[in-house]
């Protein structure tokens, strides 16, 4: 599969049967200039996962790519033509299968209300779980690991990637870190014996 980083929580799967966008959010950047896409996968409502304001035109760009969101983010989406997918529920984007795992946003604080967060597994290799340590049923060859946000711990990061032990894993939302690398070293030195940890070009196609 190849994957493509725009920053933060935003990659494209080009599963070689389907070219789907994930997380479009405000904190990424590049993602406005992809085409061909088969579908848009918002794991969840917050901003840095889906940018309103560039949505219109990247649809309009993609003018037969699917929008699939949510339950939270179709609240935002009244006057845009969407799919809903639940957690529990699998779905196909041409000849690629996602499943819909998770359900609930990673705790930010009490007093903050958990959303709705849809982690997609792609082609039951690939995990993305957008805000939030979704365990997979399976296991699963690529993990994308959440790296810095304000309901995150390195100590959790590191947790969930042992847990999963993937085969790769590509550490995303990384914007609201000054220097991210130092949490890239430490999944580095820390992670399961049989995992890589790659570190992607932005913007760079990779094949994972």
């Amino acid at each position: 599969m190849q994957i493509t980083h725009f920053g933060h929580s935003c990659l494209l799967l080009d599963t070689g049967a389907a070219r789907l966008l994930i997380d479009p959010g405000s904190f990424s950047a590049g993602f406005e200039e992809v085409a061909g896409l088969d579908a848009v996968l918002v794991t969840h409502q917050h901003f840095d996962h889906l940018d309103t304001d560039r949505l219109g035109a990247l649809l309009t760009a993609n003018p037969d790519a699917r929008l699939i969101v949510d339950v939270g983010t179709s609240r935002q989406l009244a006057d845009v033509e969407h799919e809903v997918v639940a957690p529990g529920t699998s779905f196909e984007v041409g000849g690629s299968r996602i499943d819909v795992l998770g359900g609930r946003h990673a705790v930010i604080h009490a007093d903050i209300p958990v959303v709705a967060n849809n982690a997609y597994l792609v082609d039951g290799t690939h995990l993305h779980p957008g805000d939030s340590f979704t365990p997979p049923d399976t296991a699963v060859e690529v993990l994308f690991l959440p790296t810095g946000a304000p309901w995150l711990k390195l100590s959790e990061a590191v947790d969930y990637l042992r847990a999963v032990a993937p085969r790769t894993a590509v550490p995303i939302h990384e914007a609201v870190l000054a220097r991210p690398a130092m949490h890239y070293g430490m999944f580095e030195q820390l992670a399961p014996e049989q995992t890589t940890v790659r570190v992607l070009d932005r913007e760079k196609p990779t094949t994972l």
